[in-house]
């Protein structure tokens, strides 16, 4: 049922253990798309919204921002990788970042280490 390609490295218990954290993460993305002037948990946009952004009377969210699905299988990632390479790095920095790009490209070829970077990164960081 894992739609996702893992590395080597990856265990059953990281799936567990990212299952408990997505909902997590999930409630976090919500809170930056409210932040950014969307309507929680779902943006519900109405035309009177609509009205108010064009006016400038509310703000519009940026365009660009990728949707959940789009980010979450770099938090994950990032999320994943930080048990198997925990105990090496104790904190995120090149030689780790070398690491994780070898084994993102490697597993995910489709996708741009430089458009996921962040999301890989705030992945392993939400761990610590």
């Amino acid at each position: 049922m894992n739609q996702y390609k893992n590395p080597t490295w990856w265990t059953n218990e990281n799936d567990s253990a990212w299952e408990r954290t997505k909902a997590a993460f999930k409630r976090d993305w919500d809170q930056t798309k409210h932040d950014m002037g969307g309507k929680q948990p779902d943006t519900d946009q109405h035309v009177s919204d609509t009205v108010k952004q064009a006016s400038g009377k509310e703000i519009i969210p940026p365009r660009g921002l990728p949707a959940w699905d789009k980010a979450e299988p770099a938090y994950r990632f990032g999320y994943g990788a930080r048990s198997y390479y925990g105990k090496k790095y104790s904190k995120w920095d090149d030689q780790l970042e070398n690491e994780l790009k070898r084994d993102w490209q490697t597993t995910n070829p489709d996708r741009k280490w430089n458009d996921d970077r962040e999301y890989i990164r705030n992945g392993w960081i939400y761990k610590e």
